[in-house]
């Protein structure tokens, strides 16, 4: 099967850690024919969707994460979508126009009988921070607006509360405000851009001390382990990209709980992989762009995360 993952460059990718890398490295392995483009590579011509690929072959010791080069990529050639056995959209964020446009051309091709996952309107209808409002019953204290005085009163109500904005990735713009309040109005002018943008707030969780918990979702079932994405040097944010340490631990009986609720309704809606946020007991993001921590969960138990995902794309393109 030909398989077209659309994604960053690939002079960017830290193979070491890269979950993208470790798909197409796993579909390789199964005799899978890798390609790539860039969202800036998708058009629409003569009625149909088509971009500019190039064929990836992956090269060197598969044990040695740290290999340059670690692919041989092919000439470019123009390829319509529906081509392909499976298209995996794995751009990061941010979502702003030119990824919802991307959005729009999937489904065009998805129309035209493409196979895209996760399902691009999906995607764009899926807010990775709004969505937990599906899911209340796992929510800790939240709020969204732009008017400061509400955003106000919450912090008044709760102390000690997180503020972000609702397009953020790997824990951008991530604010905390303590009972003191210090700079709680200049980081409401910030975020919300003097209240033309809506911000996030919700009640501080102390157990983020033990980890901010990535749960993977893969074809409706959950990867057994989360990864722990634990806080270092006084700060607040657990994010591996604001240098958070990833330990891999079993999912607890909550994890599984929230994990079982939301897998069959996230993957009923074209939602091949889901990264759920978990906080102590309480769910706060559920990401769908390109959720990450493959390579991290696998190093530390074993438990193959690339395998059951292609296993999963195979299944649902069968």
């Amino acid at each position: 099967m030909d398989i077209l993952f659309i994604a960053d460059p690939l002079a960017h990718f830290k193979i070491y850690k890269d979950s993208t890398y470790a798909m197409m490295a796993e579909a390789a392995r199964r005799g899978h024919v890798v390609y790539t483009c860039e969202p800036k590579h998708l058009a629409w011509v003569d009625a149909k969707v088509e971009a500019t690929v190039r064929r990836v072959d992956i090269v060197g010791d598969p044990a040695d994460l740290h290999r340059h080069p670690w692919h041989e990529s092919g000439p470019h050639e123009h390829r319509t979508l529906t081509s392909f056995g499976a298209i995996v959209m794995r751009k990061d964020p941010p979502f702003d126009m030119e990824y919802v446009t991307s959005t729009w051309l999937l489904e065009l091709a998805e129309r035209a009988g493409a196979r895209v996952f996760n399902k691009p309107q999906t995607i764009r209808d899926h807010s990775e921070k709004l969505a937990i409002g599906e899911f209340a019953q796992f929510v800790a204290p939240t709020l969204v607006t732009r008017d400061a005085a509400r955003l106000r009163a919450f912090h008044a109500e709760h102390g000690d509360i997180i503020l972000k904005p609702l397009d953020g990735m790997g824990g951008m713009g991530v604010f905390r405000v303590t009972r003191e309040g210090m700079n709680l109005g200049s980081i409401i002018e910030v975020l919300s851009h003097d209240g033309a943008r809506s911000v996030m707030a919700q009640k501080f969780i102390p157990e983020i001390a033990a980890g901010d918990k990535r749960i993977l979702l893969i074809g409706g079932q959950s990867v057994p382990f989360s990864l722990a994405r634990i806080p270092q040097g006084g700060e607040v944010r657990g994010n591996l990209a604001a240098g958070g340490l990833g330990v891999a631990q079993p999912l607890t009986a909550r994890d599984r709980e929230i994990a079982d609720t939301l897998a069959p309704v996230l993957a009923a809606r074209g939602l091949l992989l889901v990264g759920l946020d978990v906080i102590g007991d309480w769910l706060t993001e559920v990401n769908v762009t390109s959720p990450t921590c493959f390579r991290e969960i696998m190093e530390q138990t074993g438990f193959d995360v690339a395998a059951m995902f292609v296993d999963a794309l195979e299944r649902a393109v069968a």
